[in-house]
């Protein structure tokens, strides 16, 4: 399959190697060109602009937030340059907002090219396994036509949410609060038990063992209990994006989070001190437990 891919971050250079690695004929385009040269390396052919990536049977980006996400493909003119004849469609699998996600869905419409978002959950590591979980939303027939691309060569499972694109963008913002709340309490009950001499390496050891075994506590727990800061797999100042997102797309629907403002102010507290580009799960937790002195 010809595939163009846009935005060659941890997540996206692991999903085109992905999408290299079975066979398929990849045209990619990155701000910075040290990972289009990497991929370049491995067959992949580099395109000069993002319109030229954005041509193909399938397209997909995978840029950071909604800025970069707005300059690249809709300032830039690439989406409203988009013709059926060359793009048949767009994989957004980017971490963006509801509304976003709506008006790229709309102008993708306009042009008659087919639009999907496609968010995932994974690291970067799981990424270059091809176990991610994607989340798909979009019109049933790109929806119905993208699904076989992705299961086997970029996910293990794939799970649908609607015909409006939004749908998908909203199930992964509501993940990724649940995992920063999850972290918010985890940092919470260690410094409970520190205050009374238990080390919070025991704690965690206990529920990881117990009641809440798998990735999210036993992961982090040794994140945090390590103080692993470094190498970051998901830097702390795109969680705090994240947070933003679902906070904003609860307002929308006129939903109180108040968790959410609380993790979204420790967030704010962590990069101000400098911790933006440090691991997400660490900054969060030990800041939960610095704010009780422990």
């Amino acid at each position: 399959m010809n595939i163009g891919f846009i935005g060659l971050g941890n997540m996206g250079a692991a999903i085109a190697g992905r999408l290299l690695e079975a066979g398929h004929t990849l045209r990619v385009w990155n701000r910075s060109p040290e990972p289009a040269q990497r991929l370049a390396e491995r067959g992949a052919q580099i395109a000069a602009t993002a319109a030229e990536a954005f041509r193909g049977e399938v397209v997909f980006s995978m840029l950071s937030d909604d800025e970069v996400t707005r300059q690249v493909l809709v300032d830039s003119g690439v989406i409203a340059g988009a013709t059926p004849g060359a793009t048949r469609l767009h994989v957004n699998m980017a971490t963006i907002s509801a509304a976003l996600s709506d008006e790229l869905q709309e102008l993708h419409r306009e042009r008659r090219v087919g639009y999907v978002a496609a968010p995932v959950l994974g690291r970067p590591d799981v990424a270059a396994a091809g176990k991610l979980t994607v989340l798909l939303a979009g019109s049933r027939e790109a929806v119905e036509s993208v699904q076989p691309l992705l299961e086997g060569t970029v996910g293990q499972k794939v799970w649908r949410f609607g015909e409006r694109a939004s749908q998908a963008n909203v199930v992964k913002l509501a993940v990724n609060f649940m995992l920063a709340a999850a972290i918010e309490s985890m940092g919470e009950a260690a410094a409970l038990t520190a205050g009374y001499g238990i080390p919070p390496r025991d704690l965690f050891e206990l529920i990881g063992d117990s009641l809440f075994p798998g990735p999210v506590y036993q992961g982090y727990g040794r994140l945090i209990v390590d103080g692993r800061f470094e190498p970051a797999g998901f830097k702390a100042r795109l969680g705090l994006k994240d947070v933003r997102l679902a906070l904003a797309a609860a307002e929308a629907a006129t939903i109180p989070m108040p968790v959410g403002s609380l993790i979204r102010d420790s967030m704010l507290e962590a990069l101000a001190r400098g911790e933006g580009d440090k691991e997400f799960g660490v900054v969060l937790g030990r800041a939960a437990m610095r704010r009780t002195g422990k």
